[in-house]
């Protein structure tokens, strides 16, 4: 698998390290919420035994930890473009391999270089949300086997409460360079109808859209949508 190198700044070097200093053990639960507190877990993608497992855009690699550790699959693949994310989830979960694998790669590149190579694909908040969709989920869908599945969780509307978008349109949010300068990164907030349109069209069946509701009344809290599809067998 190559590893990926950028010369483009670094979006995601602030993000998860407060908590990393803290929080350095493997997860116990494993939500699909925005606020992690609630809801399904991760027996929303099936049997995991033996399954061959990718966390595209996978941060700290916690959801991937847990898996890792908790259920028994043959592996788990954590893969973000993000150097400093990379470099958190090896210091954090580096020993669980050869269990867990941490990669740092272009999600859209790695998985074009994994045909029919995994059961299950699955983002939390991940790269799904940030990259290009017409790019990413026929990717996706080539990486999987046949009868192979593809979870993910996603913003229901925009957290300050703004509308999903009702077609294939990005949003400029607010990031930071790694010396702190404020810049903006792509964000894909789209609506149901949107994004089941998107799987059909990359070769998806079986699409489902489930609504999660937010439990907390806290400030940039969202309802999630958690979405299904698969690859099909024939």
């Amino acid at each position: 698998m190559r590893r990926v190198t950028t010369t483009s700044p670094d979006l995601w070097h602030h993000y998860g390290r407060t908590r990393a200093a803290t929080e350095r053990a493997v997860p116990r639960a494993f939500r699909w919420t925005w606020s992690q507190d609630s809801g399904p877990g991760p027996e929303v993608l099936g049997d995991l035994n033996g399954r061959r497992i990718g966390d595209l855009g996978a941060g700290a690699a916690r959801h991937a930890a847990h898996l890792a550790t908790h259920h028994q699959p043959d592996w788990v693949t954590a893969v973000d473009a993000s150097p400093a994310q990379h470099a958190m989830a090896t210091d954090l979960f580096g020993h669980l391999a050869p269990c867990l694998s941490i990669l740092q790669s272009d999600v859209v590149e790695h998985l074009h270089t994994m045909a029919g190579s995994y059961d299950m694909l699955y983002s939390v908040f991940g790269a799904v949300d940030f990259t290009d969709p017409q790019e990413l989920l026929p990717a996706a869908s080539t990486a999987l086997r046949p009868g192979g599945r593809l979870v993910f969780s996603t913003l229901a509307h925009y957290l300050n409460g703004a509308p999903a978008q009702p077609d294939v349109v990005h949003a400029d949010i607010p990031a930071k360079t790694p010396d702190g300068e404020p810049t903006t990164m792509r964000r894909w907030v789209l609506q149901e109808h949107v994004w089941a349109k998107l799987l059909d069209g990359a070769g998806f069946t079986g699409i489902d859209v489930d609504v999660l509701p937010t439990t907390t009344g806290e400030p940039r809290t969202a309802t999630t949508l958690l979405v299904t599809a698969f690859r099909p067998t024939a």
